[in-house]
């Protein structure tokens, strides 16, 4: 009687199971066309889309008045179902996936409320699209970077001129830039294939573009491919060639949307990783995994040895000033949260459009053509900004406290792989 009872119990349980992920099937489903649905109404909602072409609304469903009503109603509908599911009995991944669609139905909430007319706060806002608090920094805080800097830069006089002037030294020659991106690609490429597999056909393309908001772009198309696109408006100095390499390409974006794509919608036919929605939790992890994916492709003094022995002789600089370069980067990476402080103010309406300028030369060290320029990125992004230092912030972490230090670098390229290839929200790296 006892076995008999348990072979039922068992049998119960797993037909609850199946119930309830053939619910989540659906949740998704109703979530990839929810978010296609709003795409109609802003362009840059669904940033890739390789899922059923059937699915795709077509341009003339648009309704003449944004249905924010409807929207919202269906949204609050998915998310109740949600609710609904008992978990109890699902493997990690399959809670992951719960968790995900979850934080990203949550996310789609806020921005048909956003475009609806609503305005939250620069914190409430993280919170909401990207699932982030955000720390706060003081004017303190990075005037005393600030000062670690100007110990370490030649010169006297003021930071941020004396900041760029140096950096100017090291920017590529326009006839320099595809043997020098094109080094750091392939090296970059071949780091990462050496501890995460990826498809034979996988591959992308690099296109230089102008009058973009933004300096690069991976526009992920679908079948492992990517288009790649570099903003020539902006000067690249050296360091940008294994930046974007690792950041766009690998190990960083197009092995994230790579890994996605293969293994959760194709594999497991999980068809809410066919569709990327920009404002959403999914993209704190994209940013942050490839902010810090350079840090895996290149750790440590690696990066400047490759750096001395290739990109600099390839872009006719001197190999020299490499290490001096990258103790100045160092410093001035930590610095990277003074732009959120601006951003923060000035979304919030405390400081104006000019004082946010003034602002990120001061603490940021930008140049005021680039403090001036980058407001049209955060004007049509807004909150976004947090994603790249912040996602990286949590990432490193992350990885750094489950034992994936820098003295365990295997350990490390296994804990980043996982990241990059099953669903995953911030508040799961905490």
């Amino acid at each position: 009687m006892k076995k008999l009872f348990l072979f039922i119990l068992s049998a119960l349980i797993m037909t609850c199971t199946t119930e309830n992920l053939a619910t989540m099937d659906s949740i998704a489903e109703k979530y990839v066309k929810l978010v296609l649905e709003l795409g109609l109404y802003d362009g840059d909602v669904v940033d890739a889309y390789y899922g059923p072409e059937e699915w795709r609304p077509a341009p003339e469903s648009k309704a003449e008045t944004f249905p924010a009503e409807k929207l919202l109603k269906h949204t609050k509908n998915l998310l109740s179902e949600l609710e609904k599911i008992s978990t109890g009995s699902f493997s990690e991944i399959e809670h992951l996936r719960h968790r995900y669609l979850n934080k990203q139905l949550i996310a789609v909430q806020a921005k048909i409320q956003m475009i609806n007319g609503t305005r939250f706060n620069f914190n409430e806002e993280a919170q909401l699209l990207y699932d982030a608090d955000v720390p706060t920094f003081s004017e303190a805080h990075f005037a005393k970077l600030i000062q670690k800097l100007d110990d370490a830069l030649p010169g006297k006089g003021d930071i941020a001129q004396r900041y760029q002037q140096f950096r100017d030294q090291f920017k590529i020659p326009v006839d320099k830039l595809s043997a020098v991106f094109d080094a750091a690609i392939a090296e970059g490429r071949k780091r990462t294939l050496e501890h995460i597999s990826l498809p034979e056909h996988e591959s992308f393309t690099v296109e230089m573009v102008k009058n973009v908001p933004w300096g690069a772009y991976n526009w992920y198309k679908g079948n492992s491919f990517s288009l790649i696109q570099v903003n020539t408006d902006r000067p690249s100095h050296i360091d940008a060639a294994v930046n974007l390499a690792s950041h766009e390409g690998y190990p960083g974006h197009h092995v994230y949307n790579t890994l996605l794509e293969n293994r959760l919608y194709k594999k497991r036919g999980w068809v809410e990783f066919s569709i990327y929605n920009l404002f959403s939790p999914q993209s704190l992890i994209a940013e942050g995994t490839a902010n810090f994916g350079i840090k895996m492709a290149f750790p440590g003094e690696s990066r400047v040895q490759f750096e001395k022995e290739v990109l600099f002789p390839l872009a006719g600089l001197d190999p020299d000033m490499a290490e001096k370069y990258y103790q100045v980067l160092s410093l001035a990476h930590k610095l990277s949260f003074a732009s959120n402080e601006a951003n923060r103010r000035y979304l919030d309406g405390e400081i104006s459009k000019e004082e946010r300028e003034n602002w990120l030369v001061k603490y940021a060290l930008y140049s005021p053509e680039r403090a001036k320029a980058s407001v049209a990125f955060v004007e049509k992004y807004r909150t976004y900004v947090i994603n790249y230092n912040y996602g990286q912030y949590l990432v490193e972490k992350y990885i750094e406290k489950n034992g994936g230090t820098a003295d365990h670098p295997q350990k490390r390229w296994e804990i980043f792989e996982k990241l990059i290839s099953t669903p995953q929200v911030p508040s799961n790296l905490k």
